[in-house]
This record gives structure tokens, sequence and C-alpha cells, in this order.
């Protein structure tokens, strides 16, 4: 089974990014990710997450979202976490707006690992000692620390 902590580096969880719009947003994850993804570049990251989010929002509720989608010329599954500086309007189920994102991409074949990936963010996001110290990292190490501790059980 794929851990979340074999998909997210430190590198990839970034504290105190601007927020600005769900749109800007998006485009500091591609920014991220992108250079993680041999094959391919920003723009196609950013219009595969805005295409997902066009099917219906990825907010999450308790100020959570989780960006998800199918990439071709993706190998492998990738993610990041970003902290939001300021809470953005993302549309979510709850109308509170979002200041967590966990992203997850996956290859076009997206089979039933992925599902149990999404799963497994959204069981670990679901718990309020979760974000409140997600919430509280000042690094990117601390929060990439935060979900190895989750997964874990520390």
């Amino acid at each position: 089974m794929i851990r979340l902590e074999n998909i997210l580096t430190p590198g990839r969880s970034l504290v105190n990014v601007p927020g600005g719009s769900k749109k800007a947003v998006l485009e500091e994850v591609a920014k991220v990710i992108h250079p993680h993804l041999a094959d391919l570049d920003q723009q196609t990251v950013f219009e595969s997450l805005i295409a997902r989010e066009k099917l219906g929002s990825t907010g999450f509720g308790n100020g959570i979202a989780i960006p998800h989608c199918r990439l071709k010329g993706c190998t492998r599954p990738i993610s990041a976490l970003l902290q939001l500086s300021h809470p953005v309007d993302f549309d979510a189920i709850d109308g509170a707006p979002v200041d967590l994102l966990f992203v997850l991409l996956v290859p076009e074949a997206a089979t039933d690992q992925h599902l149990e990936l999404l799963r497994q963010i959204a069981n670990m996001l679901d718990r309020k000692k979760v974000r409140e110290k997600l919430r509280t990292a000042p690094t990117g190490e601390a929060l990439y620390q935060v979900v190895l501790d989750e997964q874990t059980g520390h």
C-alpha cells in the first residue's frame, strides 16, 4: 500500500503560502509540483486542477481542500501540502474559507490505490487535532512531520 509519506516531501510541504484566490492558490500548487513531474509543464498541471474543480469543489469543509486530479504523463502519485497565510474562498461544502490544501495528483489510469490515498488524506484531515497541528506548523519540515507522525501513529 502506498503511504502518504512516500508521495509527500518536506520540499513540497509549504507554510505561509500567499492565498489571494482559488485560482492563484492552484497556480502556486502547479508551480510547487511541476519540477517533480519530468514530462509535464506547469500550465498542464494547473489546467488539470482547474478542470477538476469545475466538476465540483474539492473544498472538504473545516478550512480544508483536497485538490486532486488524474494526469496524463504522471507516472506515480505525487502530493503537496500547503498552509496558506490567509484563507481563500474555495466553494467548500460548509462555505468556510480554506487555509490548508493537501494536493494529490495521480496517473491517468487511477486505481483503487489512489482512492485509498484520498481516503487516508480525508481521514487524517478530519481530525481537529491534526488540523490544529498543521495550522500552527512553523516550517515546511514541521508540516511534513505532522503527516509523518499521523501515518506512523506517534
